[in-house]
């Protein structure tokens, strides 16, 4: 195994046990996450906004901003597979990272204007600039450790609670500006922090060395060597026929025609499938087909591999056909849950209530603003000869950050009587991943470490229960009658549960079960299964105004109850198929 002495120079500045550009990125993507996560809580909440009041926004239905919202967040999932493929061929991570971060900061810059056309300019950006961002950071990381394997694990927990952290400040923070200041502040401050989060991570170049560049010829040529010569069956290419292209092309084309349709029809009128065969709308019949001919593609290529290679790659398959059962019901706290929040809970606090509220949140606030300032003050000392001028902007935005937060904690502070804004409980997500993470990690080291068809099945069923106990806590609820806050308080924190099972369980899984010659091609399916289960998630989320108007707001939570659970206990009950699948890999 490779030790630190194999590569002293990798080593050299060392921030809490790694070297200091892990923290770079660790910032790098703290912010990237502060604008995307500041941005995400605002939207369906601006979208349904009323047009006249203090803070006005769009006023659409919850159907329409749930389209609206499922078409970009199911695009976010998907780009990321172009971005990465560009980078690996032509640009190189590092460049990747910045052209992405470039393009974000526009597409912030352009929804902060909150006219019609910049916020559909801004979102597509977004959509872009996320294409070239997300898979790129993770590479880079990964290239970094690439010879330190056994410090791999320490790095992505750190790198994770970056990305955590900045969910939770963005989220509070964009969304306290948006409710006090009006939402252009909001969305302008989630663009403020993506610029300054990309200047900082360019200006770190020494610290990188040239990890992230563009791949060399002779590197390219070595790869393909050792391929050629290699003896493994596993490793082998299986290259895309002329059909597989086109399937690709057909099955792409079509899907995208579908998430722009849903949007276009509700909101503009515009139906691009505007017909019917027999007693098939037109949109569901184009979906049908895009179906048949992915399965067609996804089991003639399987088919080309090996035995084993075939059923493990056919366990991922099944772990990802579940994947979309567990986003669909997890990512309503992007637009059903915030609205229900905003509408239906009693977010009214006075006397010693506001006082424990503003204790709290004054907690929340500050103890990890001290803990990242800390680690920041650690890493200037490690790299201000090398990179004096990155760290003075991250300096800048930290005090922008304390500014905004002391700003907030005053203004809370001098007030007899409080509404928490509903954005303020997306935050528990963030919060619960940081304060639960370590102890689920502990237990997959233990000796109660269960099968990865077990954790699916828990994950889903543990989420479910969250929707559960919305829907008790909303039984009776006659309209005009507001909800405990404690129901949703419960709800985030067993979704939170729910999703530390589940989540990095599946990527886990994927680099596990898949060899490195497919890994790609099995990524990109369950990035886009992930992109079915948002796209879902909005759709069914925009229901919650008709199905609550038609039979009740707890109908609408027993539906994410009902469904993640039955798919849950399914997954637990094949275990001893994918056991089977999977070949002796744990």
């Amino acid at each position: 195994m490779t030790t630190e002495a194999g590569n002293p120079d990798f080593f050299k500045s060392k921030v809490l046990g790694h070297p200091s550009g892990l923290f770079v990125l660790f910032f790098t993507e703290m912010w990237e996450r502060f604008s995307f996560y500041g941005m995400r809580v605002l939207l369906i909440l601006f979208l349904t906004a009323a047009l006249t009041g203090d803070n006005p926004g769009w006023g659409w239905s919850a159907e329409n901003a749930g389209a609206l919202y499922g078409t970009y967040a199911m695009l976010l999932y998907i780009t990321p597979i172009f971005g990465g493929i560009i980078a690996d061929r032509f640009i190189g991570y590092r460049w990747a990272v910045v052209i992405g971060s470039i393009i974000m900061t526009l597409g912030h810059a352009a929804m902060a204007l909150d006219t019609p056309f910049m916020l559909y300019l801004g979102l597509g950006l977004l959509v872009i600039g996320t294409g070239f961002f997300k898979p790129n950071m993770t590479s880079i990381l990964s290239e970094m450790y690439k010879l330190f394997p056994e410090k791999k694990d320490g790095a992505y927990t750190i790198f994770y609670m970056g990305v955590n952290a900045g969910a939770f400040f963005g989220m509070m923070l964009c969304g306290y500006l948006a409710a006090n200041l009006g939402w252009h502040w909001g969305f302008g401050l989630a663009g403020i922090f993506m610029l300054l989060g990309t200047i900082q991570f360019w200006l770190a170049k020494p610290l990188f060395g040239d990890i992230g560049e563009v791949p060399s010829k002779q590197k390219k040529a070595e790869e393909s060597a050792r391929v050629a010569l290699s003896k493994n069956e596993d490793d082998k290419p299986n290259p895309y026929t002329t059909v597989d292209f086109i399937l690709i092309a057909v099955t792409t084309v079509i899907g995208l025609l579908y998430a722009f349709n849903d949007p276009l029809s509700k909101i503009g009128g515009i139906n691009l499938f505007n017909f019917k065969i027999g007693s098939l709308d037109g949109s569901i019949f184009m979906i049908l087909v895009a179906l048949f001919l992915f399965l067609y593609l996804v089991i003639s290529r399987l088919m080309r591999y090996t035995t084993i290679v075939r059923h493990r790659m056919i366990a991922v398959i099944i772990f990802a056909f579940f994947t979309v059962f567990f986003w669909m019901s997890f990512e309503q706290g992007a637009s059903s849950l915030v609205i229900f929040a905003r509408d239906n809970v009693d977010r009214t606090l006075e006397g010693s209530s506001l006082t424990i509220f503003n204790t709290i949140n004054t907690l929340l606030t500050v103890v990890p603003l001290v803990i990242i300032s800390w680690v920041l003050i650690l890493l200037a000392k490690q790299t201000w000869k090398k990179a004096l001028v990155s760290n003075v902007v991250l300096a800048i935005t930290f005090l922008i950050i304390w500014g905004i937060a002391i700003w907030m904690l005053n203004n809370e502070f001098s007030k007899e009587a409080s509404e928490i804004d509903p954005s303020w409980f997306s935050i528990l997500n963030s919060f619960f991943i940081i304060a639960f993470a370590s102890t689920v990690s502990k237990l997959w080291d233990s000796k109660y470490n269960p099968p990865a068809a077990v954790k699916y099945g828990l994950g889903l069923i543990i989420m479910a229960i969250g929707f559960g106990l919305l829907a008790f806590g909303s039984y009776g609820v006659a309209t005009g009658i507001k909800v405990s806050m404690l129901w949703l308080v419960l709800a985030y924190l067993f979704h939170t549960l729910g999703e530390l099972f589940l989540s990095p369980v599946g990527l886990s899984y994927v680099s596990k079960l898949v060899p490195a010659r497919m890994i790609a091609f099995m990524f990109g399916m369950w990035y886009l299964a992930i992109a079915i289960g948002n796209k879902l998630a909005a759709v069914l989320g925009g229901q919650i105004e008709n199905i609550t108007n038609e039979y009740s707001l707890s109908t609408f939570f027993l539906i994410f109850t009902i469904v993640p659970a039955v798919a849950g206990l399914l997954v637990i009950s094949l275990n001893p198929i994918l056991k089977k699948l999977m070949h002796g890999v744990r």
